[in-house]
């Protein structure tokens, strides 16, 4: 459903690029079968520090979203939980991937969301840069985040071998489920290897049998880590260019 333009029809505009946290959005707005705008955000050329883009979010990190609310004005929404949970209460009247307000499964995605946000992003996230980006390895903090990452990765796999949907919550895949996604099937990236974790693993393969998360993964470009994993060289590659301008942009960030 997602259209890629400048125009602001339809009300809602996602602002994105092929991040793990970028693609829970676009996921969950196919699942939903919304339509949307694709606004590209190149977070290599730190599109998403220019003044424009901070009026929407602050922070200046993608995702985030705009829409037409129900005073008729515009509403930002920044945090990719933040917007998942937006999405759900405001379209998902039919509660495909989410539960009724209130319920006790709502509050059990609840539960799993900020696990992700507070632990699984947050982790992986560091497992990534010292794994991948930093300008020297330092193993304490490789096996660290690593660590800490593979933790947290048992506790979804036991609870996953608890469940009868195969899904976190309940009987169905909800904004829980795609929140993990992006990042689980990014494992290797980290250096932490799935095959260790065969519920999850099975969730993993689950989860991209899904149209809307076919769909959704490939916004706002084409979702390519299993193949880039596959291939060291191109993998090394992406990194070295990917290491370049991070550090640099961390190095003006320092002098802010």
């Amino acid at each position: 459903m997602a259209v890629v333009s400048d125009e602001n029809v339809p009300d809602i505009n996602l602002y994105t690029d092929q991040t793990p946290n970028g693609i829970k959005i676009s996921i969950t707005l196919e699942e939903l079968g919304l339509q949307y705008n694709v606004h590209k955000i190149n977070i290599s050329k730190n599109t998403q520090k220019e003044p424009w883009f901070l009026e929407i979010n602050p922070n200046a990190r993608i995702p985030a979203l705009t829409d037409t609310f129900t005073d008729g004005k515009t509403i930002r929404l920044f945090e990719s939980g933040s917007i998942m949970q937006y999405l759900v209460e405001q379209y998902d009247t039919k509660h495909l991937i989410s539960y009724p307000k209130g319920s006790r499964e709502s509050y059990e995605v609840n539960n799993w969301l900020f696990f992700l946000n507070a632990g699984v992003g947050p982790m992986q996230g560091q497992a990534n840069h010292f794994y991948r980006y930093a300008p020297e390895k330092i193993e304490y903090g490789i096996n660290r985040y690593q660590n800490e990452t593979r933790r947290l990765y048992g506790v979804l796999d036991t609870h996953l071998s608890k469940s009868s949907s195969g899904y976190l919550v309940g009987d169905k895949c909800t904004i829980a489920d795609i929140a993990h996604w992006g990042w689980v099937t990014a494992a290797g990236w980290a250096g932490v290897d799935i095959d260790e974790f065969p519920n999850l693993k099975a969730w993993d393969e689950r989860m991209l049998k899904r149209p809307g998360v076919e769909r959704g993964r490939h916004v706002p470009s084409q979702h390519r880590i299993k193949e880039m994993l596959a291939d060291k060289e191109a993998a090394e590659r992406y990194a070295k260019e990917s290491a370049k301008w991070i550090q640099e942009s961390q190095a003006k960030d320092a002098k802010k």
